[in-house]
């Protein structure tokens, strides 16, 4: 019983860990909005529906589009989606109201200065790099458009690594094309920014994921090492 009692205990901290990490990704997106030079490719399309349709909030258009991923996973494998996916709705949710607070918590954060935007994209890149790593790390549910991703990967057997290039270009392309049909044949909501946090999350993943591995195991860990060693 008290072995059940810990492995509780630790997948609650592990899920504690994953809303972390979503807490400060949805941080680093609205610090990236912030400089208007463009979110992430991921965050592009709900990006340009906010600005288009602007009675609901960025975190809202975000949590439509996670769930449109959701379920395109479930269009894709079809008998071979695990339920507990469904665990990233609300996981979901939380991301887009983690966004909205962002917002409101760095809508100080608008600058005219150029320097000071381009110092916004790479805070905010940052932290969401972290964040994911965070989200790695807990081992728990993988964001909906990772997810996606695999969803594809694993249906058609192709290498993850390069589906996923596929899908963020695939998200920009879908921005872009929106954004001309939105307003006036003129690109919004997509610039240099967006090409930054392409090219350099996954490069602060990598940098945080092997650093914290140890210290976040540990902590995660703790409850059942006690439980053994007793």
């Amino acid at each position: 019983m008290m072995e059940q009692k810990k492995s509780k205990s630790e997948r609650a901290k592990r899920y504690a860990l994953c809303v972390i990490g979503l807490f400060f990704s949805a941080l680093g997106v609205a610090v990236t909005k912030r400089s208007a030079l463009g979110v992430s490719p991921i965050s592009s399309v709900a990006n340009i529906m906010s600005l288009q349709f602007s009675a609901l909030t960025l975190g809202n258009w975000l949590i439509i589009w996670n769930c449109v991923l959701i379920l395109g996973q479930i269009v894709i494998l079809r008998k071979k989606f695990q339920w507990i996916q469904l665990l990233q709705i609300p996981l979901s949710f939380l991301f887009g109201y983690f966004t909205d607070f962002g917002m409101w918590l760095f809508s100080w954060a608008s600058w005219d200065f150029y320097p000071l935007r381009l110092v916004n994209v790479g805070v905010g890149t940052v932290l969401m790099g972290f964040g994911i790593a965070l989200c790695v790390l807990s081992n728990t549910i993988m964001n909906s458009g990772e997810a996606f991703v695999k969803a594809i990967a694993d249906t058609i057997h192709k290498d993850f690594g390069t589906l996923k290039i596929c899908f963020d270009v695939s998200c920009v392309v879908i921005a872009v094309i929106l954004s001309l049909l939105f307003f006036d044949f003129t690109i919004q909501g997509t610039r240099e920014g967006t090409i930054i946090a392409a090219l350099f999350t996954g490069v602060v993943i990598k940098f945080f994921t092997p650093r914290l591995h140890k210290p976040v195991e540990h902590i995660l860990t703790t409850n059942r090492q006690e439980v053994v060693s007793g």
